[in-house]
Parts: C-alpha cells; sequence; structure tokens
C-alpha cells in the first residue's frame, strides 16, 4: 500500500498540456536524454534560390525541376537523419519521397510543416501567413507525423499583420489540440516599411521582438522555436546573454534554436550560448547544409552531405545533449516524478470526448478490455 501511494495521477500531465499524443510526440523527436537535436529541411523558397544558383553557374538559366529539389531533400535527409533526434520536412517536396524512400530511420523523429511557402504581404511589407492549399493539420496527423511546424513570422509593433498571424497560431493550435499532435511553432522577426534586414533600426528592435514574441505567443505551443536574440558585433556579447536568459524566462515551453541561415561557425557559438540560456536543443537548417548547393554534381554533393553536414550536426548534437535542459524541466517535471505517473481505469472513455470518437457509456463491471 505505501508503495502505491507513491504512485502520481496524469491529471498533472494532462494539467499542463501533455496529453498522450503530445506526450509521445515530444518522446518521439527527443534524444535519450529529453533534449532536442532536430535538422530543418522544408525551407522550399531558399532550396529554389540556391538550385537557381548552382544552374546559372553552369549557364542554365531556368526553374529547378520537381525532381531536382526532391532529389536534394531526399539526399540530405538520408545523410543528416541519423545523427538527429528529428527531422522537418515540407509537405509538397518532402514527407512522401522521404518516407518512401526509406531516408528516415525509424528511431527518428518526423516532423511536417503546415504552413504555405512565402505568402501574402500587407501594405506595410507585413507577412500574412497561411495554410499551404490542399494541407492541414488532420492530413499531418493521419500522415504519421510526430509534429506540426508553423512559421508565422511576428512583429508586435506592426498590429495589422500581429493580428492576423496570432488568429493563424491559435487556429492551428487548437486544430493540434484536437487531433491530439505536436505542435512546433517558430516565429520570425522581419523588416517592415522598406526596411532592409541590415538596417540599423531592424538590428536595434530584433532582440526585443524575439523576446516579446515569445512572451506573447509560446504558450500557443508545445515546442517553441526561436530566433538568436541579436547579432554578433551589433551588441556585447555580455547584452546577447541578457537577450537569452530574457528569451529563456519569457518562454513558456521548451525552446529550441533556428539557424537563420548563418555561417555553421557563428551557429555552433549561439548554440552554445543558448544552451548555457536554458534552451532544450536545435531546429537548425541551412547553417548545417547550405553549401551542399555549392558543390558540382551529384557525386559531390552527396560526399559533402555525409561528411561536412554531418559532422556539423554531430557538434551541435554533442553540445546539445551535454548542455541543453530536457524538454520535461520546463515543465517542472523530473524523470522520477514521470516514472511514477498512471493512469485510471476506464480512462479511454474520457479521451478525445465524443467528438473524437469517444463514448459516454462506462465499463461493465468486472468487463475485461
Amino acid at each position: 500500500m505505501s508503495e502505491a501511494r507513491t504512485l502520481s495521477g496524469v491529471t498533472r500531465l494532462l494539467g499542463l498540456g501533455l496529453t498522450p499524443g503530445k506526450l509521445r510526440g515530444l518522446q518521439r523527436i527527443a534524444n535519450a536524454n529529453s533534449t532536442l537535436t532536430m535538422v530543418a529541411l522544408d525551407q522550399n523558397s531558399s532550396m529554389i534560390s540556391m538550385i537557381k544558383d548552382s544552374l546559372k553557374k553552369k549557364g542554365e538559366n531556368r526553374e529547378p525541376t520537381f525532381e531536382e529539389i526532391v532529389e536534394a531533400k531526399v539526399t540530405l535527409a538520408g545523410a543528416l537523419s541519423p545523427t538527429a533526434s528529428a527531422v522537418l520536412v515540407d509537405a509538397y517536396y518532402g514527407a512522401f519521397n522521404t518516407v518512401a524512400s526509406f531516408s528516415l530511420p525509424r528511431d527518428v523523429g518526423l516532423l511536417i510543416r503546415v504552413e504555405k511557402s512565402g505568402g501574402d504581404k500587407n501594405r506595410r511589407g507585413a507577412p500574412l501567413g497561411a495554410i499551404e492549399p490542399g494541407w492541414s493539420v488532420a492530413k499531418i496527423k493521419r500522415f504519421g507525423a510526430d509534429a506540426v511546424k508553423l512559421l508565422a513570422q511576428f512583429e508586435p509593433t506592426e498590429p495589422e499583420s500581429a493580428e492576423h498571424q496570432f488568429q493563424l497560431i491559435k487556429q492551428v493550435y487548437d486544430e493540434c489540440v484536437k487531433h491530439d499532435i505536436l505542435l512546433l511553432l517558430e516565429t520570425v522577426a522581419f523588416p517592415f516599411d522598406g526596411e532592409k534586414k541590415d538596417a540599423k533600426s531592424f538590428k536595434d528592435r530584433k532582440a526585443e521582438t524575439v523576446i516579446e514574441s515569445a512572451r506573447w505567443l509560446s504558450r500557443y505551443c508545445d515546442v517553441y522555436k526561436a530566433e538568436f536574440p541579436g547579432h554578433f558585433g551589433h551588441e556585447t556579447d555580455a547584452q546577447l546573454v541578457k537577450n537569452l536568459e530574457a528569451l529563456n524566462a519569457a518562454s513558456e515551453r521548451p525552446w529550441v534554436l533556428l539557424s537563420a541561415g548563418v555561417d555553421f561557425p557563428d551557429y555552433k557559438k549561439q548554440v552554445e550560448m543558448a544552451m548555457k540560456a536554458g534552451a532544450s536543443g536545435v531546429l537548425g537548417g541551412r547553417a548545417f547544409w547550405k553549401e551542399y548547393f555549392l558543390q558540382e554534381g551529384q557525386a559531390a554533393r552527396e560526399k559533402f552531405a555525409r561528411e561536412e553536414a554531418v559532422g556539423r550536426v554531430k557538434q551541435i548534437d554533442a553540445i546539445v545533449k551535454e548542455q541543453g535542459t530536457p524538454w520535461y524541466a520546463r515543465y517542472g517535471l523530473k524523470p522520477e516524478d514521470l516514472k511514477r505517473m498512471r493512469v485510471t481505469e476506464n480512462w479511454h472513455f474520457r479521451y478525445g470526448g465524443a467528438g473524437a470518437g469517444g463514448t459516454a457509456a462506462k465499463a461493465a463491471e468486472g468487463e475485461v478490455y
């Protein structure tokens, strides 16, 4: 009896939003120590631009074919996924091709993007995001993915875009709750009113935008993907440390650091600083593989992916595993808490409710099911 009293009901988990589907999703995308080393391959616009540039160098002024884009994504997924805890892909080129080609190991998590690449902008040049046509949270769940990823560019000081983006975030968040699937939310600062990304006005507000976006929006997801709050050379390292600590305090969910296409040495330094501040890991993309498209010929590209790109992921993975904060710590949980969790009898009647295939009926006394 004394042993039974040490067990904990899952109400604590449910109160934290850790429902069965979301909890399983976190288990699937994490390392063994519950940190997160994730690789992003969902960038369509960036990859298309990189392939176009490589074709121009060969005298071919054309758009890349569907097959060329697919081959790049499949090659990179096959090389990098064994070193990662999870891989993020898009639906149009990446998801089915990555699975069908067996480029994703069975023990590596799968995240699929839900948002449309590019999208409209308002009169001030601020983004107005949308769901990819023909795609949805329901389809991602049906596909068997472990998590939905949503990018919603966000700027608190541009109210028209901010309100639109918030509604999109809330819509996707509610859909993920309905389908009990993990949501990874990415917010990115942007220039507007004719600004450039290297403008002083943009750089001056970048850190505050990153921190405030986390404060406003991180509650509407299960894992929060954040930009580095500042720029090397624009702020001192001491100020950047303070910015990261503020970001960590603002985030209500486990957070990971994106790479935003910076050169790998800078990303490695950013990751080291972010882990010390409380990040649970990374979801990096171009910093790992952007030079892939500069290689001459498929054999050279595959060699770069297997060697240089894999080596980069391994370096970041070592930092994340050694210094990252396990995702459960953000919820105030410890491994011993989780080991004691138990559900009560007849839980499955309550799970999902009648609208999700549940029923108000109860099991008959003594019935085995």
